[in-house]
């Protein structure tokens, strides 16, 4: 089931990239660039296309996984390009604004080893970003990111919990996540 998971995540990942970037309507700026190359306008309209129309493609394309999701808001988006754009060495977008859609499964330490024990055979068959495994501050999670080899696409990003650090990660995420509110 949990593999599934991961695989119809990506492919809805996919869907969503290929009709909102590739119709010819919507500028295709390339994230690999730096904050100062890409406009904030372009990430705006992104993620309201996105929380605008998420649940149209969870009802169609028949997603059959138990997940939870999330759309990062506006102010957590400023609060990251703020912290992004302040540093003295300057990232790639796409590698940390990664996070616009997030979804989130929880399995059990033995599924979350497993699924790491295939994460790197899946790399090219899934067309994986990058994936870590955190556990920083009493957070515990595998983090896995979608891009399907598209540098004009924003990654999404799949964090799978055990359910033993469900209560602490929740904690951790009103504690740290949530200060721009």
């Amino acid at each position: 089931m949990w593999i599934k998971s991961i695989s119809e995540i990506n492919r809805l990942h996919y869907q969503f990239s290929n009709d909102y970037f590739e119709t010819g309507k919507i500028e295709k700026i390339n994230l690999s660039r730096t904050i100062t190359h890409v406009p904030t306008p372009h990430i705006y309209r992104y993620r309201l296309t996105l929380h605008e129309s998420i649940n149209d493609y969870l009802m169609t394309e028949n997603i059959d996984i138990r997940y939870f999701y999330r759309m990062k808001t506006r102010e957590s988006i400023d609060d990251k390009i703020e912290r992004f754009s302040n540093r003295e060495d300057q990232y790639p977008v796409n590698n940390w604004l990664n996070d616009i859609f997030g979804a989130r499964i929880i399995l059990t330490i033995d599924e979350i080893n497993a699924a790491m024990a295939l994460l790197d055979d899946w790399q090219d068959e899934l067309n994986l970003k990058n994936w870590y495994l955190r556990n920083k501050a009493g957070y515990r999670g595998l983090h896995v990111y979608f891009k399907n080899k598209n540098n004009f696409y924003f990654p999404w990003e799949l964090q799978i919990w055990d359910t033993a650090d469900m209560q602490n990660n929740i904690d951790n995420h009103q504690k740290f996540k949530r200060s721009f509110l």
